[in-house]
């Protein structure tokens, strides 16, 4: 409102200006007292015509650049928005890239099986992966006790399937036992599974012969006695080895080479140990 009332006052002093000037102009003496008079007035209000088409012009060139800014922001947040969405994704394949790079390097380890790649689709279980479902099933070859790689060694082991999925049983879970070995001796042990020691990141190694040569950092691998898992493939590193109260056996603890906080792909080895 202010604006326009500016816009009228400096439109009725500019006509007021124009007639003074036009008078100014004419020839004839008779005009020349009325003309002085004319100009005494005309130049203040010249002056004020001048300062008020100023400040309109002003108010008019702030008003389009306030709307050009706003304009320009919005344009200029788009772009940023698509640039962290377009970072973001390619963060995200970065992550997914390394992943599957691990994943190819444990192909080649265990070459010697055949395998089927799968990804995670859901959990049985709150925090930790002791029982997940994976996105391939009967259709895709994959049968109940097939083990399951990934991270590093083995994940777990297949324990129900259907035609588009099948759900994988962790080494980490209660009802999880594996018969293993150290790498190094050959010696044998018991890997079970347990989410109360694995708060604190170990599963237990139990029933190793007194005799047995399993020491702290040995590597524990499946042993060729054991009736589902394959042998030959990483569970995890020992430590805490000790001898038992009985004096016949050693026990401890095993740090899986796996991690069960965060799985999303696996490979399925679809040899099975029968065969």
């Amino acid at each position: 409102m202010k604006k326009h009332n500016n816009f009228i006052i400096l439109l009725v002093l500019t006509v007021v200006c124009a007639i003074m000037i036009i008078v100014t102009t004419m020839n004839g003496d008779a005009l020349s007292p009325v003309k002085q008079a004319i100009g005494t007035v005309l130049t203040p209000v010249q002056s004020v015509v001048s300062k008020l088409g100023t400040a309109v012009n002003n108010a008019i060139l702030e008003s389009r650049t306030t709307e050009e800014i706003a304009v320009e922001n919005i344009e200029l947040q788009a772009t940023i928005d698509e640039l962290m969405m377009e970072n973001t994704r390619l963060e995200q394949a970065n992550v997914e890239l390394d992943r599957l790079r691990e994943l190819y390097k444990l192909d080649k380890e265990y070459g010697k099986y055949e395998k089927i790649g799968a990804r995670v689709i859901a959990k049985d279980s709150v925090g930790w992966f002791n029982e997940f479902k994976i996105d391939k099933g009967t259709d895709d070859g994959i049968a109940v006790d097939m083990n399951v790689i990934a991270d590093g060694g083995l994940i777990g082991i297949v324990s129900e399937t259907g035609p588009n999925y099948a759900k994988v049983r962790s080494i980490i879970d209660d009802s999880s036992r594996i018969s293993a070995m150290a790498m190094q001796s050959g010696d044998e042990c018991i890997i079970t599974g347990s989410l109360e020691t694995y708060k604190s990141g170990r599963l237990l190694l139990q029933d190793a012969l007194a005799e047995a040569d399993i020491k702290d950092g040995d590597k524990i691998v499946t042993s060729n006695v054991s009736s589902k898992y394959l042998p030959g493939i990483l569970i995890g590193f020992a430590t805490e080895i000790s001898m038992d109260a009985n004096n016949l056996t050693k026990s401890g603890y095993l740090v899986p080479v796996a991690e069960f906080d965060n799985i999303q792909e696996v490979l399925v080895i679809t040899t099975l140990k029968q065969q």
